[in-house]
């Protein structure tokens, strides 16, 4: 006989629970269950109404009006449609934050949930469907439901709590255009407020539910979203010799370009991914154009071989246009450097994730080459970002639906374990619990 995914996540949740007491305020247990029932509402809330980055209007809406509920003063408007509120406690202690991303993608649900989304929009000039494939109303929901469970202690909580839900973590409307945290910290989101750490979680289908992953050190990859652009010269399909082909061309430089990461990036170091997304030229059938579009990301680990592989990559793509008789134009944009977790905080707040879900619930993660523009918050304070196990109990990890898949499906269970994580994880730090 199979227990359901939530009662096997209540049974590790009730121990880790008993096992935490000794870290955390009596009330502890009342508190996060309290709120349980509403980080669902929430989340089916947000699940049916995703809105896509920069556009989060009635996600910010639905947050600010819940912050006010819990006695809190929030700023709205910050980077467009982000939200922050402070929680100060009524005694003395440290300054952290904590952060939820808010967009969903433009990405079309499929039909099942009973909340599924039925919202459809425009992203970059084409019809999309609109879901939340990434879990992000999980950690909006859950940030809630920490916030909420900390107000209700403010008398005896230590220190203060910086509550962060930002827009647009999976990127601009538009390349190039400034988002997300990066935005959030340039209009002076830490200028008053300045965390001594910072902390951040996302939702994994990688983990089953009941499962927290975490790594000291690089985490997830930096993500580069590059346009290259070949200019070669128009003619008659039947006559390729009186043109340039700039299809033919740009096939070589992407054949050339996967080679180049296979034979000359020592990949055993440290991980890269170079991935074309689109490729897009040419009307007609019978006319070879003039110029031809890639668009891809690069996923590096460490600055200097990123850059190191941006200089191959340009010189591969001009060096086979020449011989070509064509052109190449590389542009790259930095949506997001590495994650790097710093180590010592790491270890500091590993026991209370051991706490919250069993010691050996908690594993250590390998480098992920997916990216979190965190990132950017944890180069401006010390962070650590943990993956929540979102996979049901009984389906393989491995073979569930990835993050950004349509069939993307998040056990209910990780919002509980989310919750009842962060929560362990601010109220030991707050108190300066002793490391495990």
């Amino acid at each position: 006989m199979r227990l359901p995914a939530s009662l096997i996540a209540s049974a590790l949740l009730a121990t880790a629970t008993a096992a935490s007491a000794q870290a955390a305020p009596a009330d502890l247990d009342r508190a996060a269950g309290a709120v349980q029932a509403d980080v669902v509402r929430w989340r089916r809330d947000l699940h049916q109404h995703p809105e896509l980055g920069n556009n989060e209007v009635r996600t910010a809406k639905l947050i600010a009006d819940q912050l006010r509920r819990i006695g809190l003063e929030p700023k709205t408007g910050i980077a467009h449609t982000g939200v922050v509120a402070v929680l100060k406690g009524g005694r003395p202690g440290p300054r952290i934050a904590i952060r939820a991303d808010m967009d969903a993608l433009p990405v079309t649900e499929p039909a099942g949930l009973a909340f599924a989304s039925k919202v459809t929009t425009a992203y970059r000039g084409q019809p999309v469907g609109v879901m939340h494939a990434c879990g992000h109303d999980a950690h909006v929901a859950i940030l809630l439901g920490v916030a909420s469970a900390l107000a209700a202690q403010k008398a005896t909580l230590p220190g203060e709590v910086m509550f962060v839900f930002q827009p647009s973590e999976e990127g601009p409307p538009s390349p190039g255009e400034p988002f997300g945290a990066a935005l959030m910290l340039s209009e002076g989101v830490f200028r008053d407020f300045k965390p001594e750490a910072v902390f951040g979680l996302h939702v994994w289908a990688g983990l089953p539910v009941g499962r927290i992953g975490v790594r000291a050190g690089p985490s997830l990859a930096s993500a580069d979203e590059w346009s290259l652009t070949v200019r070669g010269k128009q003619t008659h399909g039947s006559r390729p010799w009186d043109g340039v082909d700039p299809i033919t061309v740009g096939a070589q430089i992407l054949l050339a370009s996967q080679s180049m990461i296979a034979r000359q990036i020592n990949i055993a170091a440290t991980p890269v991914v170079l991935t074309a997304g689109q490729f897009n030229s040419g009307v007609r059938f019978n006319i070879i154009p003039d110029e031809a579009k890639l668009v891809g990301t690069l996923r590096t680990f460490d600055a200097a071989v990123r850059e190191d592989v941006i200089a191959r990559f340009r010189r591969t793509a001009e060096d086979l246009a020449h011989a070509s008789g064509a052109s190449a134009q590389l542009d790259v944009v930095n949506n997001a450097p590495a994650t790097v977790n710093d180590p010592a905080l790491t270890r500091r707040v590993r026991p209370s994730l051991q706490r919250a879900v069993g010691e050996a619930n908690v594993v250590e993660m390998p480098m992920v080459t997916v990216a979190e523009d965190f990132s950017q918050f944890a180069n401006a304070a010390p962070g650590v970002y943990f993956f929540v196990g979102s996979t049901a109990q009984g389906v393989d990890p491995a073979q569930a639906p990835i993050n950004h898949s349509p069939q993307f499906m998040l056990d209910e269970g990780a919002l509980d374990v989310g919750t009842r994580a962060m929560l362990q994880l601010a109220l030991d730090y707050l108190g300066g619990a002793p490391q495990g």
